[in-house]
């Protein structure tokens, strides 16, 4: 759940590492593949090799794709549950539950949206007669959230990582994510964190999940929300989102800008925001 991202994951960012960790990286690197290069390859690339991904408990697969020119793994997902009454292992009760594999697209193309490229391209395709999610599987791994802490390795202690964070904290937010773990919160030799696992978000409620854990924003990021409008959504999101779950993400959208709206008018943007871009004025020649 998100919980176990709150706190301890910002305040381990400022404590010295248990493993030295060096902060060499600041930003991450350009993404040697262009995103809708990889969208055309899951979608066409003929998949040579299948085998349970071993995570989850809904028998997804990790397949290997080749087209000739390229070959890469990555994750399938099929299924897409409904239960009107569903309980969860610790006496959670959800109305009109849903697990589906269109919200790892509709989170992607979301993630799209608003600029934040932190979610791994997914597309819908059929494979062994069933739609799915086909995931580009994360390159470069170095370890999920739950194996850093596990194996007591320190993050850099750069405000790049922090800002990451909170990147989590309001997305998940955004899209009223039940279902965020440490485990699902990959990290690759840059430091870069990728979110995987969507297929418990995008909840019809019009109320934040966990707002006490907003903290600072990306002033890109808050851009991004603040020009989300429905028919782009519809435009985007409508195979994969209903009506009401649009609906739903607008309506979050507005609590998240009107909080930092706030905080930026008791606390000021460079408080509030990062990445705020600056201009350097024109200096003249006498």
């Amino acid at each position: 759940m998100l919980a176990l991202l709150a706190a301890p994951a910002c305040a381990d960012a400022q404590q010295p590492a248990a493993e030295a960790v060096k902060s060499r990286v600041t930003e991450p690197a350009a993404p040697a593949i262009p995103r809708e290069r990889m969208e055309l390859f899951l979608q066409t690339a003929k998949i040579v090799g299948q085998k349970p991904a071993g995570v989850g408990i809904n028998q997804t697969i990790r397949a290997t794709l080749a087209d000739g020119r390229m070959t890469h793994d990555a994750h399938i997902a099929c299924f897409d549950i409904y239960r009107p009454v569903w309980r969860g292992r610790w006496g959670t009760v959800e109305r009109h539950f849903r697990d589906t594999y269109k919200f790892n697209i509709a989170a992607y193309r979301l993630d799209k949206l608003l600029g934040l490229d932190m979610v791994p391209v997914s597309v819908e395709r059929e494979v062994n007669g069933k739609p799915c999610s086909v995931t580009w599987w994360v390159d470069d791994l170095q370890f999920s959230e739950a194996e850093r802490r596990d194996r007591k390795i320190g993050a850099p202690a750069n405000q790049f990582w922090v800002d990451q964070l909170n990147k989590v904290r309001v997305f998940d937010q955004l899209i009223h994510n039940t279902d965020r773990t440490q485990e699902n919160l990959l990290i690759d030799q840059n430091w870069k964190i990728w979110m995987i696992d969507h297929t418990r978000a995008f909840r019809t409620q019009k109320t934040l999940l966990r707002p006490d854990v907003l903290r600072r924003c990306d002033y890109n990021l808050l851009q991004g929300m603040r020009r989300l409008n429905l028919p782009g959504l519809m435009k985007e999101l409508k195979p994969y989102l209903r009506n009401e779950e649009m609906t739903a993400l607008l309506a979050r959208r507005d609590l998240i800008v009107r909080f930092f709206e706030k905080e930026i008018a008791q606390k000021g943007e460079d408080t509030v925001l990062s990445d705020i871009p600056r201009s350097t004025p024109r200096a003249s020649i006498p």
